[in-house]
């Protein structure tokens, strides 16, 4: 583990090696910029925490850099300004995607509001794409715009990309968490970063494995499957069951950006969730698909037992505060120690010690704040736009 935390869970039994992490590159020359799509590894943020007690190295975050004052060079040679800049982050709303909004805040905290610009897409993006993909374009109309990030890149990012190139070929695009194919975000994006959703898909697996799980639950709906990030994961979870002798089965719950909406489909699933725990038994796992879902899931979870091993865009916010009874964080805000050790110890309060996990920081937060402070490395001419090493550093100041 690159970070030094320690591993919370007791391992036992046979020891295999993970599938290999990897990443997905696709390359292309357009109006002289380089157009790269990623997958981003994230593995060393993997750390279930909550599934044992407490330990671990010291996690706090190094301080932030101040924004640059003096003229930067940037690539190409020229020099510009470093006050000369505004980036657009674009996000879910509170309701659909809480973390990545606050991430976007945690910017703009830093920054100020005269920089840092945020902007929010519907709820109900699958109905409403063409307001999705004008909210992102809009971005561009600020004639000192030099960045605009989308997280999570739901559908239409990668046409409101193209327009922006058309109009401001010299605005950075940068996608984190893509629901498009990852080929074609990356054609009009200069950045894409996804979770491993590759090596992920054999991790979770294992470890409700070594947990002691007979039966893996996997709940979704047929828009996410369609998404081959997801449905590939699916696959590599599939084989991964067979490998331990595990049963592997597919739930259905209904899709939050449908009529149905948010309210709908989290009744779903606290109505549901009991039928399948009484079905799969006390030693299966579970694992949802949307954020929506989770708090329901975790509370019929702790609640009747079962386990739960991390969230499809983990977080200790994602779903744990709802399911403890609106735990309060209020004073622990932005501080993801002293949020994990309370989140931890309601959870282990409730009877969930050793079935329930999460990661140690937000992915949606951190993903928001970090690529949005490598955008504006890039801008001030500290770091090369398609450089793993500078995203992972940008990455690194949030978690």
């Amino acid at each position: 583990n690159p970070l030094g935390n320690k591993l919370k869970w007791k391992m036992t039994g046979e020891r295999k090696p993970p599938i290999p992490s990897g990443k997905f590159v696709y390359e292309r020359n357009d109006l002289n910029m380089k157009k790269i799509s990623l997958s981003l590894i994230l593995a060393m943020m993997m750390v279930l925490s909550l599934l044992a007690g407490c330990g671990g190295k010291d996690n706090t975050p190094a301080p932030s850099p101040e924004p640059s004052t003096t003229d930067q060079p940037r690539e190409g040679g020229d020099a510009a300004p470093a006050e000369d800049w505004h980036i657009g982050i674009i996000t879910g709303t509170v309701s659909q995607s809480e973390d990545d909004l606050r991430g976007a805040q945690a910017i703009q905290a830093k920054y100020g509001e005269d920089k840092v610009k945020l902007a929010t897409y519907p709820d109900n993006f699958t109905e409403e794409t063409e307001t999705t993909i004008q909210s992102i374009v809009n971005m561009s109309d600020d004639p000192l715009m030099k960045a605009v990030i989308v997280n999570q890149s739901v559908p239409g990012t990668a046409e409101a990309f193209r327009q922006i190139k058309e109009r401001r070929p010299d605005i950075l695009c940068i996608a984190g968490e893509a629901h498009e194919d990852l080929p074609v975000v990356g054609a009009t994006a200069d950045l894409v970063c996804n979770n491993d959703f590759v090596s992920r898909g054999y991790l979770i697996i294992k470890t409700a494995h070594d947990l002691g799980c007979d039966t893996f639950v996997h709940i979704s709906f047929p828009r996410h499957m369609s998404y081959e990030t997801m449905s590939r994961r699916v696959a590599v979870m599939t084989e991964a069951c067979k490998e331990f002798g595990m049963t592997f089965v597919q739930e259905t719950a209904p899709d939050p950006t449908t009529d149905v909406g948010v309210t709908g489909a989290q009744a779903y699933v606290l109505e549901k969730a009991p039928e399948w725990i009484q079905k799969y038994g006390q030693n299966s796992a579970y694992f949802c698909t949307n954020d929506a879902h989770t708090a329901p899931l975790l509370q019929r979870l702790l609640e009747l037992g079962g386990y739960f091993i991390e969230a499809d865009l983990p977080s200790p916010l994602m779903g744990y505060p709802n399911a403890l009874g609106d735990l309060d964080l209020t004073a622990e805000a932005g501080d993801f120690d002293a949020i994990l050790a309370k989140v931890e110890k309601a959870v282990v309060d409730a009877g969930g010690e050793g079935r329930f996990g999460t990661w140690a920081y937000s992915y949606g937060y951190c993903l928001s704040a970090g690529l949005a402070q490598h955008a504006i490395n890039v801008i001030e001419g500290k770091s090369e736009i398609a450089d793993m090493d500078d995203v992972s550093a940008a990455l690194q100041e949030y978690s």
